[in-house]
């Protein structure tokens, strides 16, 4: 079963203290380009969490976000007093005012909060842990979800690409009898006396030159082949993209070899839904 590479998923979960968001988003890439935001106390995690989210998700252009919002009455900042008292001294003497309307001022100068840094304690890692794969588990049910559809697409491409290969078998013994036809009134419009056995033995080697039996059976093979690849247990977008490939060079063979104006306003046909085959196939995982 296919998967898209677009998703999304967020989970939050509530600490006696604080509370933990956890925000995943992934869209087409090549790779895993995997950015990752979270606040500078919690970095020394960041490689591990990494490792995690790249190996659930594999491919796509991920952005990881963590946030972490204080909701009880802990806070590790405090005023810096020693800065404060400074600054209003200096203010004091440049500027009128009472105390209240200069620590006021005081307090928006650089420094006048310190933080010290905290510890991740275990239980809120293991929380944060939780958070991580509760949201991957959603970005796996999007994904899921889009790729069911990219899938229902893909099969109607397939599809209309098997009833254009039958009306091309169909209408395959009109255009040998129609290139036949050319290639005789070429020579006859020369108008020169030719050897019958010799005309006939070119006639047969331009007219294998124009078959496309076996374009025909190999681009019903790769048809069914990248028909069959949607059902595999896991999502290869590079290989049903290498299938398209191998889809395109039939159809493009068939069209040059095509000398024959109905036919290759079919293969017009093919290449359109094989192009919107191709379109889609850059957001499968």
């Amino acid at each position: 079963m296919i998967q898209s590479m677009t998703g999304f998923g967020k989970h939050v979960i509530q600490l006696p203290s604080k509370k933990i968001s956890v925000e995943l988003k992934s869209l087409n890439s090549k790779s895993l380009d995997l950015n990752a935001r979270m606040p500078s106390s919690y970095r020394e995690k960041e490689l591990e969490l990494r490792k995690t989210i790249a190996g659930a998700l594999k491919r796509g252009k991920v952005d990881f976000s963590l946030y972490i919002e204080f909701t009880g009455d802990e806070t590790s900042a405090e005023v810096n007093e020693a800065a404060v008292k400074n600054y209003m001294n200096q203010l004091r003497s440049i500027a009128d005012g009472d105390d209240i309307q200069l620590m006021e001022m005081a307090l928006r100068m650089p420094d006048s909060l310190k933080t010290e840094r905290e510890d991740i304690e275990p239980g809120e890692y293991e929380a944060i842990q939780r958070a991580v794969q509760e949201a991957l588990k959603e970005i796996a049910d999007f994904r899921s979800d889009e790729g069911s559809i990219l899938e229902k697409d893909f099969l109607l491409r397939i599809q209309n690409l098997q009833i254009l290969l039958g009306q091309v078998e169909q209408m395959d013994p009109d255009r040998q009898i129609e290139v036949r036809k050319r290639l005789e009134k070429a020579v006859a419009d020369i108008q020169a006396d030719l050897d019958e056995n010799r005309f006939e033995q070119e006639l047969v080697y331009y007219l294998e030159k124009y078959d496309i039996t076996e374009e025909k059976v190999r681009l019903d093979n790769h048809l069914n082949y990248f028909a069959t690849s949607l059902n595999s247990k896991e999502s290869n977008g590079k290989k049903l993209g290498f299938i398209a490939q191998e889809i395109g060079r039939e159809i493009n063979t068939i069209g040059s070899k095509a000398n024959y104006a109905p036919m290759q306003q079919l293969v017009v046909q093919m290449k359109d839904e094989l192009e919107k085959i191709k379109e889609q196939m850059l957001n499968v995982l």
